[in-house]
């Protein structure tokens, strides 16, 4: 007999954080979230993002034991402004049990009945910087802070569920090593003279914190046209900054601005915390902290979380400039792998933008979709 009970308290919602810690206590490939952050995204008052969005959090049960969970969640913003009458899922995980995967997706077309939406979508998050896809290849390769790992059997729930795969997305990565610099450098001086734009880079975060906002809004012009998109508020954009910034260092964020001194384009290059994600096991107390610190400055492994263009300076030769800065930065720290997070597999355009490093496909996850009866 399985339970479904909506999450309302606090030892409740705590409950719903930690139950993946159980699931996946083996694998070496999870990455755990940080429990008193992901607490913090679940919270109202905390993330704006409640400002546009309902969500509603479940937990499967079988007697006394959690089996499963499940978020519920609308982004009015995407009902209403784009007309995409959508029922989204995420934090989606269940022990391999259809009858416990089929009782949390039911309780979420439920839901979205409710609401007059017309299907349901995931696993996704609230925005489009939150977590995307369920992976369908990729298994045995160590996941990233920003992704979802998930068992091999979640895709046959998904489709003996009657759910039919909607987007797909690509991880991809190359050594160091395999970048050429003179593809870029020659590019690099010529653009900056063709076009008079200029690159800006940083040592300090506080350096940084002047631009956010207006990279943000670059990043609202220049995904607009991608599937799914869906515009960041400007509370959001506060609340990301304060989210995200601080774990970026600055010396990996790459602007350009024009001869008005308008940004054109940003890169955003993360170090990879997984293995000490792996290791403080969700906890930034008492050592945590300390140990995230520490990666982020001795990483040798980089995530390039974002590139943004502006779209009339879009196919101009703009990202030369930008991987110019990167290869010196890099060159100088001793990184010596990158990885690409998650790029919607038919953004061909972004594709051919990495293809001079012969990038190797490691990863793919999807969307699934169902109409709701």
């Amino acid at each position: 007999m399985i339970t479904i009970k909506q999450v309302h308290t606090k030892k409740e919602l705590k409950a719903f954080v930690k139950f993946p810690f159980q699931l996946y206590k083996n694998s070496k490939y999870w990455v755990p979230p940080i429990i008193s952050q992901e607490l913090k995204t679940f919270d109202k008052k905390e993330n704006p993002v409640f400002n546009d969005a309902d969500a509603y959090f479940f937990l499967a049960y079988k007697g006394d034991e959690i089996v499963g969970r499940v978020a519920a969640i609308i982004n009015w913003l995407e009902v209403n402004n784009q007309n995409e009458k959508k029922m989204r899922f995420g934090w989606f995980d269940f022990v391999d049990d259809l009858d416990v995967s089929k009782a949390l997706l039911d309780k979420v077309a439920e839901i979205g009945k409710q609401n007059n939406l017309e299907y349901t979508e995931g696993p996704v998050g609230f925005s489009n910087l939150d977590k995307v896809g369920v992976l369908t290849e990729g298994y045995d390769v160590i996941g990233t802070m920003i992704t979802w790992y998930n068992h091999p059997y979640y895709v046959t729930h998904l489709e003996k569920h009657n759910y039919l795969p909607e987007k797909e997305w690509i991880e991809s990565s190359f050594p160091f090593g395999n970048i050429d610099p003179t593809s870029f450098t020659k590019a690099n001086d010529l653009i900056k003279k063709r076009y008079k734009v200029k690159a800006r880079n940083f040592t300090q975060t506080k350096e940084v914190m002047p631009y956010v906002d207006e990279m943000f809004n670059l990043f609202n012009t220049s995904y607009a046209s991608l599937s799914s998109f869906v515009e960041i508020t400007d509370i959001q954009k506060a609340y990301f900054k304060k989210k995200f910034i601080s774990f970026i260092n600055p010396e990996f964020i790459k602007f350009v601005f024009d001869k008005d001194d308008k940004m054109i384009a940003f890169a955003i290059v993360m170090p990879s915390f997984s293995k000490v994600l792996q290791e403080i096991n969700g906890k930034l107390f008492p050592f945590g902290f300390l140990k995230l610190l520490k990666a982020k400055r001795e990483s040798k492994d980089v995530i390039f979380y974002l590139i943004g263009i502006a779209p009339e300076y879009q196919n101009k030769g703009i990202t030369a400039i930008i991987f110019n800065e990167c290869y010196k930065t890099f060159d100088a720290l001793g990184i010596e792998n990158c990885i690409r997070t998650p790029e919607l597999a038919n953004n061909i355009a972004i594709q051919q933008i990495w293809k001079h490093f012969n990038p190797k496909i490691i990863k793919r996850r999807k969307t699934f979709k169902k109409v709701i009866q």
